[in-house]
């Protein structure tokens, strides 16, 4: 599953417009607290790119810079808060989330966990790494992902599925550089984000089918929820 768990099939992935625009303006409107202006605010310079590439309407994104960077007269507070646990069969799981109403967060996260188990805070964040995480894709044949990522200052790198993307794994610090740095190496970054990688991820061979088909729903689950942003599971590619 890589860096960051991603629902099976197109149709169950956050990637239906309505919900991935949603995801993408909140990213936006947080990283506009830090200025509107993406020349000189290098994490609002990342996300506005990634909602370019997806085509989000020019004045819902401008729209999300300016109530985040409180331009619009709008109190906009978003909390950033992580869950911690397992899904079923043990597996680690971290939930990110951006919520304006804890109380409505907190006990659906708590329902969604009834079929694994909700930690405590540094209860499974032991088990994973803070990194960077850019998704990117050749802009020509023949680029080389392990040249890149020597090149680009990438500490790792993961093919992608059958669509010949490539996830590149930086130090946290290093996400921007190493972003900036790829297009030189011959890859067009798709995306660009801060996330987690479990240190020692469950086999999904060693699950069995049935076990991993309800550890998957799980994840979708989770995943449906309005307030997640991200799902990063401890689960082997």
């Amino acid at each position: 599953m890589g860096a960051q768990w991603k629902a099976k099939g197109k149709e169950l992935a956050a990637n239906a417009k309505g919900k991935l625009f949603g995801r993408l303006a909140k990213d936006i409107m947080i990283a506009a607290r830090n200025g509107a202006d993406p020349a000189s605010n290098a994490r609002l310079r990342l996300v506005v790119e990634q909602a370019r590439k997806v085509s989000m309407p020019k004045d819902t994104l401008e729209r999300a810079i300016k109530k985040g960077a409180g331009l619009t007269g709008d109190t906009v507070h978003y909390e950033h808060v992580i869950y911690e646990g397992f899904a079923p069969h043990r597996v680690p799981v971290m939930v990110e989330c951006l919520t304006d109403n804890l109380n409505r967060t907190a006990p659906e996260m708590r329902v969604l966990f009834r079929k694994g188990q909700l930690g405590t805070s540094g209860s499974v964040s032991w088990d994973f790494d803070h990194i960077g995480i850019i998704e990117a894709e050749p802009a020509a044949a023949g680029a080389d992902p392990e040249l890149a990522a020597i090149e680009a200052g990438a500490q790792d790198f993961e093919p992608g599925d059958e669509d010949g993307t490539t996830m590149f794994l930086t130090d946290a610090t290093d996400l921007d550089l190493v972003s900036r740095a790829l297009p030189a190496q011959g890859f067009t970054v798709l995306s660009a984000k801060l996330g987690y990688k479990a240190k020692n991820p469950v086999d999904p061979a060693s699950l069995g089918a049935a076990d991993l088909e309800e550890v998957e729903a799980f994840l979708a689950a989770i995943d449906a929820n309005d307030d997640v942003q991200n799902v990063f599971a401890g689960l082997g590619g």
